[in-house]
């Protein structure tokens, strides 16, 4: 799945975010004797601590919004900083300590977050000391373009504050913009030849499998910051699927279709075009997950060597445990989904961004409250946040059908998904895996991605990246990037971490230097196309740029 700041991406959740997120303070009223006890002894403890010279913790995640030295230097800021560090600090222990199921206690985790961040000092004019300056450095003229932004999104963006500058970007000019042709198109995939940019190529053909809950060019961000073109720079010759955004007309499209008319149609074409009976895949979030489906059903035709190495990026195979998006995806909620899609016949996109905005709302919403509302700032123009703009509806049949099958019933690790009318099960899969999962990624937790090293019968190698959902995707060799590697037979990724070695790089290196030695031969670039799929047009192509 995928969302970020600059970093993050998506996966299912229910489009009546405000009514599940009220509903949760139902759960909450039975901490709520507890939060005014915590609230008091905190105060306490904070009425003890004015005058000293003593800071918060500046690593502390809730601290970093208080960046501006009035936070410390002025009284009065000081003060309101540490009433409301303190009254959050209450809450949390409060719903930490009471006697909640887990549904409940995710459900009422998130309502605290959501609360306090919207209640932070620095969303309101009077209480936020960078505004206050500018007010005053630009004579009033920087609070009217922050009612005009205001005012803008109001009308314009469903009242939510713009995150990104979309205008220095296009599709297909710097964004997907890796020289490709569309070689085949159905129904539900167009399917992209990159150009091959060496003078040979491994024998086994890349299938790159992005999720459809966003656009596939995450996979194929912008130059220098595309792991498309930089598979394609190091010998391999890439293929990517490029979804439809689903209509009402396909609200009976199921989980069943995106494997057979997806995946596997996309594989058949692979395979005819380049004459290799093997294709490598790499996938993202969701693309992952349907590809282990895949690889567990041509494995139950004793197809299972028609998928060479595969790459896991960001990936759940076992959903026992989902994180904050298991606020999202119980039984409650899923059914209030089922009906908002009733009509529409699909998750509207819009519901889809705004769920995956409540998981992290201090980064995707009210960090810009301030800079463009108070401070009439433009938003940044960022090329993942465009991405992550980008949003796709999905069709109600499988979206309910994924949620039920995987966050619900977690079928998929049991050996109990069926598709195509058949029993999936992933311990048949004997391909070599390359997982990768990121730290702080709030969709797809690390921990319930390192399962997936005990699920298959292949060979695994994990490896655990900086960066988020998506900036742990987006990861080009750079000065800051690391990742963390270790003895993946070891069950516990507690434990796992506490031997992990860090190694200062890209993980995009570490996966190049894997990959090689499992793409077979170096062999001359198959043609692009071929008789019986010719190319249709320059990539990316029609699909990718549907609203």
């Amino acid at each position: 799945m995928e969302k970020g700041s600059s970093e993050d991406g998506k996966g299912g959740a229910p489009a009546a975010t405000l009514d599940l997120i009220s509903k949760s303070y139902r759960d909450m009223t039975r901490a709520a004797l507890g939060f005014a006890e915590n609230a008091l002894t905190e105060y306490v403890d904070f009425t003890k601590k004015l005058g000293s010279a003593k800071r918060p913790d500046e690593k502390d995640e809730k601290s970093k919004i208080f960046k501006d030295p009035a936070w410390d230097n002025n009284p009065a800021f000081s003060a309101t900083k540490e009433s409301y560090l303190q009254l959050r600090k209450a809450a949390e222990k409060a719903v930490e300590e009471a006697d909640l199921d887990q549904a409940a206690r995710r459900k009422a985790e998130l309502s605290v977050k959501l609360y306090f961040d919207a209640l932070a000092p620095t969303n309101f004019f009077f209480t936020n000391p960078a505004a206050i300056r500018k007010a005053f450095e630009t004579g009033g003229l920087s609070v009217v373009a922050g009612v005009r932004n205001f005012i803008d999104d109001l009308l314009n963006n469903k009242g939510m504050p713009r995150q990104v500058d979309a205008s220095p970007f296009e599709v297909g000019v710097n964004l997907a913009c890796t020289p490709s042709k569309v070689i085949f198109r159905n129904e539900l995939i167009e399917l992209l030849q990159y150009i091959p940019q060496t003078e040979t190529v491994h024998s086994n053909p890349l299938l790159t499998s992005p999720p459809w809950i966003n656009k596939y060019y995450i996979m194929d961000l912008a130059p220098d910051r595309s792991f498309i073109e930089w598979a394609v720079k190091n010998g391999h010759s890439t293929f990517a699927i490029s979804y439809r955004n689903p209509t009402k007309e396909m609200a009976d499209f199921a989980m069943t279709d995106y494997l057979e008319r997806g995946f596997l149609a996309a594989l058949d074409v692979v395979s005819e075009v380049t004459g290799s009976e093997v294709v490598d895949v790499a996938s993202l979030c969701l693309g992952g997950t349907l590809t282990m489906a895949a690889a567990a059903y041509l494995s139950s035709k004793g197809q299972g060597s028609r998928i060479g190495n595969i790459t896991l990026l960001n990936t759940m195979v076992d959903f026992s445990d989902p994180g904050s998006l298991g606020a999202f995806t119980d039984e409650e909620s899923v059914e209030d989904l089922e009906k908002s899609m009733l009509d529409k016949g699909y998750l509207d996109k819009d519901s889809m961004a705004r769920t995956f905005d409540f998981l992290r709302p201090a980064d995707m919403i009210f960090n810009y409250v301030g800079p463009n509302w108070l401070m009439g700032e433009k938003p940044p123009a960022f090329d993942v946040l465009v991405w992550n703009s980008d949003s796709t509806r999905m069709p109600a049949k499988m979206h309910s059908e994924y949620l039920r099958s995987c966050y619900i019933e977690n079928r998929l690790a049991k050996g109990k998904m069926k598709l195509a009318d058949t029993v999936l099960n992933v311990k048949d899969v004997k391909s070599p895996c390359y997982i990768l999962s990121a730290q702080n990624d709030h969709i797809v937790p690390w921990k319930s991605a390192y399962k997936t090293n005990h699920l298959t019968s292949g060979e695994t190698r994990y490896v655990l990246s900086n960066g988020g959902h998506i900036a742990g995707v987006v990861n080009p060799p750079s000065a800051k990037a690391w990742y963390l590697v270790g003895d993946e037979s070891v069950k516990d990724p507690a434990k796992w971490i506490e031997g992990a070695q860090k190694v200062n790089g890209s993980w995009w290196q570490d996966w190049a230097e894997w990959s090689s030695t499992r793409s077979g031969s170096q062999v001359t670039p198959p043609p692009v196309g071929s008789k019986k799929h010719p190319a249709l047009c320059d990539g990316p192509g029609e699909y990718v740029k549907e609203a």
